[in-house]
């Protein structure tokens, strides 16, 4: 391929890569809601920060701006932030209760069971640190982001 034909197809590619987002997000937005994850208020908080990103991925698609592109940005941030949090969250959780049921349990022991138990998943907030990266992956090198050359001063 040629570099106009990389060129023309990188717009094509961005799109595809914000609807992966979308459709990865609205995925884990009802999975939490199915899982009625939302008995705790820190359990409120991917679900809050989903809706907000998928109305912010709205407003990116729609206007693609510097500004929209920017908060697209910080929120795919605050996603991955949200997923590392979640995962300690869970360890902590799953660690807590693997630790009541066999107190002898410590070291490696405890940690596998703890990483393979299913309630609560440990590594499940996971795929939001994950959709977090492809979504700063869609804003990197954005045209939108790009400096302007009108009427600045070098």
């Amino acid at each position: 391929m040629s570099d106009a034909t990389d060129l023309a197809l990188l717009p094509a590619l961005r799109r595809l890569l914000l609807g992966l987002v979308v459709l990865v997000m609205l995925g884990m937005l009802m999975d939490l809601l199915l899982l009625e994850h939302y008995e705790e208020v820190w359990q409120w908080v991917p679900l809050g920060l989903l809706t907000v990103a998928l109305g912010v991925a709205a407003w990116t698609a729609r206007a693609g701006s510097r500004l929209a592109v920017t908060a697209f940005r910080i929120t795919m941030l605050l996603v991955v932030c949200t997923g590392l949090l979640g995962v300690a969250m869970h360890y902590d959780g799953s660690r807590e209760f693997q630790m009541e049921t066999d107190p002898a349990l410590t070291g490696w022991a405890l940690f596998i069971k703890v990483i393979r138990a299913k309630a609560p998943p440990t590594l499940a907030p996971a795929a939001m640190i994950q959709v977090g990266l492809f979504g700063l992956l869609y804003t990197w090198r954005h045209p939108a982001l790009a400096a302007p050359t009108k009427g600045v001063l070098r």
